[in-house]
């Protein structure tokens, strides 16, 4: 059988291709060439990419057999998620890689604004000795605005304060009191621009974030601050800041990102007050170790089938322990369920109950969602665009959780309307410390069931004869029976036979049976991949 390919784009961290280890093949590209790139990416199972490489709609659409792009970094802009989504190509990222290297490096931009130390350091080296030139201004006592404050944003707080700095931040989805804790003072985007004396950008680039330091901001700070921006390019208008240094608005930069990279000739260059940096956020060894070891640990996880926690267009999140022997028995009842009803619900319900429910179940939910959509569509089914199957077709979805379960430690029940009104609903459960996977209820009918590959439900009015006349027809076939449960809501009513088989019964030995027993319904699933 052979190994899953996995197609290394740019040039990453010797212990990336350690990491992957002997269980894939490993080829090699150069990512930033179209042709060459097109070219490889046909037939790989997954690719690593970092900046340079772009995976948009087109690179998606010629690789027939991909699963995972990884990016061995935090940002995604060289990445066409939506397109990845639709095709159903999970993409990572290695979230937390590069959020020291990052912070480090915008105290070190506000540091050199302040004392004008790389542009001493090119006099000096020119053999010119200009100390009042490059004369600076103290830290100490003077305010950092901290524009976002998430995880680098709180590094670079914590960091500055250390240099006996006032810290101010404006962040709209940080509450006061978590901002407290950690000495910092919650202002508006207009107060922090009013008393900075430095302003720190560390937001993510988005239609809102796109030029939110621009020319109307600029006419709000002191004419002394300086404007450091480390996260991303176009966060920062170049062309306000351009004009706010003309105009003495502004007294200094720290650039490490701009609107279109390489950047090499910009006009904020010939200010001695601006230090520009070639997207150094992420450049040392330590980040770059970090991230191609993440991008590694997640494709080995996702082309082993299972949901990667750094999933970008997975819902989910980081699956508890406990939740993780969850994930197939979801999604194997989605699949029976999908046998039951005949058809694609107009609404879905996945209810999980029991002590499982302290955990975030979340997964549960789109692992059912996965097994329903599985024998539906003719597209692969992943995590990934399994939601967006249901929204296609108009299938409203709802998880709803009770940490109650009377019968069994949890119970996950799949259960949908039909467009006749029809309920339709399967449960499960896992038993023991192996984790058997069981059925345990069919609509109103209970039963106990141990999950197999090749299983078959038949619906009929109770009578007698009909476990029979069902061995006999399954015999004649040469199919043999490996568990059975008879459940029937009262003596003459609506019965339910579920069994294990141990091979697939033809559809046309299916029917048989369903004629001579008078079943209401009889569906037969296929639960190998």
């Amino acid at each position: 059988m052979s190994k899953p390919v996995v197609l290394i784009a740019e040039e990453l961290s010797p212990a990336t291709v350690d990491a992957l280890g002997p269980d894939f093949e490993i080829r090699h590209c150069d990512g930033a060439a179209r042709d060459e790139l097109l070219t490889a990416i046909a037939d790989v199972d997954a690719v690593l990419i970092r900046s340079a490489t772009k995976i948009d709609a087109e690179a998606i659409a010629a690789a027939r057999r991909l699963k995972v792009v990884a990016r061995a970094g935090v940002g995604l802009d060289n990445v066409d998620v939506a397109a990845a989504t639709k095709a159903g190509v999970m993409v990572v990222n290695a979230p937390t890689s590069n959020i020291v290297t990052a912070a480090e490096l915008a105290c070190g931009l506000i540091v050199s604004t302040a004392r004008n130390i790389p542009q001493a350091n090119a006099a000096l080296k020119k053999g010119e000795w200009k100390r009042s030139k490059y004369t600076g201004v103290e830290l100490a006592e003077k305010t950092l605005g901290v524009v976002g404050l998430g995880r680098i944003g709180v590094l670079v707080a914590q960091r500055m304060a250390a240099f006996g700095m006032d810290i101010v931040a404006y962040d709209p989805y940080v509450q006061p009191a978590r901002a407290a804790q950690m000495g910092v003072k919650l202002l508006s985007l207009d107060e922090l621009l009013a008393v900075s004396d430095f302003i720190t950008v560390h937001l993510p680039k988005t239609p809102e974030t796109l030029g939110l330091i621009g020319d109307e901001a600029l006419h709000k700070v002191k004419p002394s601050v300086r404007i450091i921006n480390a996260a991303r390019g176009g966060i920062v208008d170049e062309a306000a800041l351009l004009s706010a240094l003309k105009e003495g608005r502004v007294a200094g930069a720290g650039l490490d990102v701009y609107a279109t990279e390489p950047c090499t000739d910009s006009p904020l260059f010939e200010f001695d007050t601006v230090i520009g940096t070639p997207h150094l956020g992420a450049s040392t060894g330590e980040a770059q170790e970090k991230a191609g070891l993440a991008v590694a640990k997640s494709v080995r996880l996702a082309l082993a089938g299972e949901l990667v926690p750094d999933a970008v267009n997975v819902q989910g999140g980081v699956i508890a322990e406990d939740v993780r022997p969850g994930l197939p028995l979801a999604e194997k009842l989605g699949r029976i369920f999908t046998a039951l009803a005949g058809e694609v619900a107009q609404r879905l319900d996945v209810e999980v109950c029991g002590e499982i429910t302290q955990h975030d179940v979340k997964i549960l939910e789109l692992s059912a969602l996965k097994g329903v959509f599985e024998d539906v569509v003719a597209e692969t089914v992943s995590y990934v665009n399994a939601p967006l199957f249901a929204q296609e077709r108009g299938v409203e979805v709802r998880l709803t959780t009770s940490s109650e379960s009377p019968d069994h430690r949890n119970l996950i029940t799949v259960r949908g309307t039909l467009t006749s009104g029809e309920v339709v609903s399967v449960a499960g459960t896992l038993a023991g410390p192996k984790h058997l996977q069981k059925i345990v209820g069919i609509g109103p009918h209970t039963v106990d069931l141990a999950l197999a590959d090749h299983t078959a439900f038949l619906r009929y009015t109770d009578r007698p004869g009909v476990v029979g006349t069902l061995g006999r027809i399954l015999g004649e076939a040469g199919i043999n029976i490996a568990g059975m449960q008879v459940a029937r809501a009262e003596e003459g009513g609506d019965a339910l036979i579920a069994l294990t088989i141990d091979s697939t019964i033809p559809p046309a030995v299916l029917n048989e049976i369903a004629e001579e027993i008078g079943a209401t319904s009889a569906r037969g699933v296929d639960l190998t991949d």
